[in-house]
């Protein structure tokens, strides 16, 4: 993602609103982080080919064909806020970016030169996207890489937020922050499927998860369905 300036005064990150979060979620009252812990435990960062995963869909199939044959390598966090209910950290893409404008998305972007790998990655990305301090982020796994038809094979590294942590957005590239209860976003009843046209031309199935005014969907729903199925077991919904 592109770089851009901060403004000077520093935004506390505030507990979930009431926009989308009434709804009631059926596996919420789950231990997640401690799920996640365990089934995250010695994880590696994947980046076979054979392994790579397409947005929204757990077995990419014949969508391999669409993928860029050498991908950007990539990096974006997905941030778990130890809250008294788990919340996912999202931002909102700015709409003045050429790409990608006002998408719900996690902090992220293309791997540098100077990165140690992808935690390191999302790490600095996430600091100059939306300040959020190193102290306070504990990383405790990867999921397998997400290609993306626009260019990217983007590794996503998970991690545990403790609360506290105060944000200061990147506005030319970050127009908000927020978070969503994960058991929300974990209940399947949350969750929508449509057909979009991709590059290509060609219809392409995609999760969506409405919450409030916002949808989230494209590769960053299909990190969490997988995150999801990760947890919950290769025969979750």
């Amino acid at each position: 993602m592109e770089e851009a300036e901060r403004p000077g005064s520093a935004r506390e990150a505030q507990e979930p609103g009431r926009q989308g979060e009434n709804a009631a979620a059926s596996p919420g009252h789950r231990d997640w982080a401690r799920l996640i812990r365990a089934r995250l435990a010695g994880s590696v960062p994947r980046h076979g080919r054979e392994e790579w995963m397409v947005p929204g869909l757990f077995q990419p199939g014949d969508a391999r064909r669409l993928l860029p044959s050498d991908p950007v390598p990539a990096a974006v966090l997905i941030p778990l806020v130890e809250r008294s209910d788990l919340t996912v950290l999202f931002t909102q893409r700015a709409t003045q970016l050429r790409n990608h404008a006002g998408q719900i998305s996690f902090p992220g972007g293309r791997m540098e030169p100077g990165d140690e790998g992808p935690a390191a990655a999302a790490l600095r990305e996430a600091r100059e996207e939306i300040g959020l301090d190193q102290r306070f982020v504990s990383v405790i796994g990867y999921l397998p890489d997400h290609v993306v038809i626009t260019g990217f094979r983007i590794t996503p590294v998970v991690a545990l937020v403790q609360p506290g942590f105060e944000l200061e957005l990147a506005t030319q590239e970050v127009e908000d922050t927020f978070e969503v209860p994960l058991g929300y976003l974990f209940d399947p009843a949350n969750h929508r499927l449509n057909r979009r046209a991709d590059l290509a031309g060609e219809q392409v199935e995609f999760r969506e998860i409405p919450f409030g005014a916002r949808t989230i969907w494209g590769a960053t729903a299909g990190m969490l369905h997988t995150l999801y199925r990760v947890c919950a077991g290769p025969q979750a919904p």
